[in-house]
């Protein structure tokens, strides 16, 4: 069968073009923007993926068209698939009929930490032996792939809340039927899709109507919001997981938490029902990441993966590109690309670096890329989700619908505003000293800006304090 995806270098519709070429059908797609890891992955299948959406591309004429949700109607090809009743189909729903049918379907959905906590319960199933299919929207570095089909009866699922596609405007992950849920957490976002909070809570709600009565659903115990959505109605055993608040032993109803948090959450220890199990030591830091690991670890037992196996297999979890990924160390001077555009996640990321870097000055440089970022919607929490930062960058794009000096103005002269990111470059290049750390975060390509300043630290010498 010859498949053609609209906006194949998504990382779902990227993931989506893997599992079908792996499933032996001919696979081509169509999209307006190409940029790593997602292109290398398609280059290295060998699918053929053309720049743009022209109608011409539909021919020779495709067997099935699958339909990213970044398609919309007027878009030219398709209103020729239309015209020319063509079948098809969206993302969520080819993945649903041609791979999860008849598999345990383990899905992580959350505001954040969706792609590290699927990629850490992926590779404790593939550490305990049971061979698990997964689809996941960031590249896994114990795998080398954001996807891939297998023979056994696990399949672990990144569930997203975004809309299916034009055609079906329910959230990506109502289509999947888990078993297994974890929800990591929910705060406001989407804001091009979803007028408030509770628009999001409703489509939450839809998920737990899908999980059976003899699965499990993993949730964070003090998530008010989650609360909320499992008051709305849940039929499904529940287990709670949490890092216990400053001061206290922990939080009474949650059956997994972290304790004795080391060296910014590098190693920790995780009970079980008040009995502590066992120890992490990984290469990971940052109490996100610990939250993400209880997360997974819940889950993996809903499978049957014994305990300290799973933290066995923590131990050797190598991370996921662009979270937190380090692209060079020179000299004392390390950059890292991280994928965090929400206030709470660019907050925590910056936590964690300076948890595990208190000595050395935190250079930010972001590119307010969500449509719910280039809308201003969370202007008013940004500075203080900045405030660990000695220094920050900002590319305002010709997209951004608002004022970053006037939003970010309470962090004082700290804050640089910038048109152009070879500007960005020359300045933080310029100003670099040994010691220092530099986290770009965005959710797009940022006109290569990670690799560029990574190569021009890797191909220079840095001055000193």
């Amino acid at each position: 069968m010859h498949i053609h995806i609209l906006g194949i270098c998504g990382t779902f519709m990227g993931g989506i073009a893997a599992l079908a070429k792996q499933a032996g059908h001919e696979v081509t797609g169509s999209d307006a923007g190409v940029y790593p890891p997602m292109s290398d992955q398609l280059a290295t299948l060998g699918i053929l993926v053309r720049e743009g959406y022209e109608p011409s591309h539909l021919r020779p004429q495709p067997d099935c068209v699958v339909i990213g949700n970044v398609m919309s109607r007027g878009n030219p090809v398709v209103e020729e698939i239309l015209n020319r009743g063509l079948p098809y189909r969206s993302g969520p729903q080819w993945l649903a009929d041609h791979i999860l049918q008849d598999k345990w379907v383990l899905a992580v959905a959350g505001t954040h930490g969706k792609t590290t906590t699927s990629s850490m319960l992926a590779w404790i199933l593939d550490y305990a032996g049971l061979e698990p299919g997964f689809l996941i929207g960031g590249v896994p570095a114990n795998f080398g792939q954001s996807a891939r089909s297998t023979a056994g009866n696990f399949f672990v699922v990144e569930a997203d809340e975004y809309d299916t596609a034009f055609f079906d405007k329910r959230s990506k992950f109502v289509h999947y039927r888990p078993r297994t849920v974890v929800l990591n957490n929910l705060e406001y976002d989407h804001a091009d899709i979803f007028a408030d909070l509770n628009a999001i809570k409703q489509q939450f709600h839809q998920l737990l109507r899908t999980v059976p009565g003899e699965g499990r659903v993993i949730y964070p115990a003090r998530d008010k919001n989650i609360a909320d959505v499992i008051a709305k109605g849940c039929w499904t055993p529940l287990e709670g997981f949490s890092l216990p608040p400053s001061g206290k032993a922990g939080v009474q109803h949650a059956d997994w938490q972290a304790c004795n948090v080391r060296d910014g959450g590098r190693a920790f220890d995780i009970s079980y029902q008040g009995q502590v199990r066992g120890a992490v030591n990984w290469t990971l830091g940052g109490l996100h990441n610990v939250s993400n690991a209880l997360a997974a670890v819940a889950a993996a037992r809903h499978a049957g993966v014994p305990v300290n196996t799973s933290l066995e297999a923590l131990g050797e979890f190598s991370g996921v590109a662009r979270r937190m990924q380090l692209l060079a160390n020179k000299n004392g001077v390390r950059i890292y690309d991280d994928f965090a555009h929400h206030p709470t996640a660019i907050a925590s990321t910056l936590r964690g670096m300076r948890a595990s870097h208190p000595q050395g000055r935190l250079i930010a440089i972001i590119e307010p890329r969500s449509n719910t970022m280039k809308m201003g919607i969370h202007n008013a929490v940004l500075p203080e989700a900045l405030a660990d930062a000695d220094q920050v960058y900002v590319y305002a794009g010709e997209s951004l619908t608002w004022n970053p000096a006037q939003a970010l103005s309470g962090l004082g002269d700290k804050v640089v505003v910038r048109d152009k990111t070879s500007l960005i470059v020359a300045e933080v290049l310029a100003g670099l000293r040994s010691g220092d750390d530099v986290v770009i975060m965005s959710n797009g390509g940022f006109e290569g800006l990670p690799a560029r300043l990574a190569g021009a630290i890797d191909a220079r010498a840095c001055g000193a304090d």
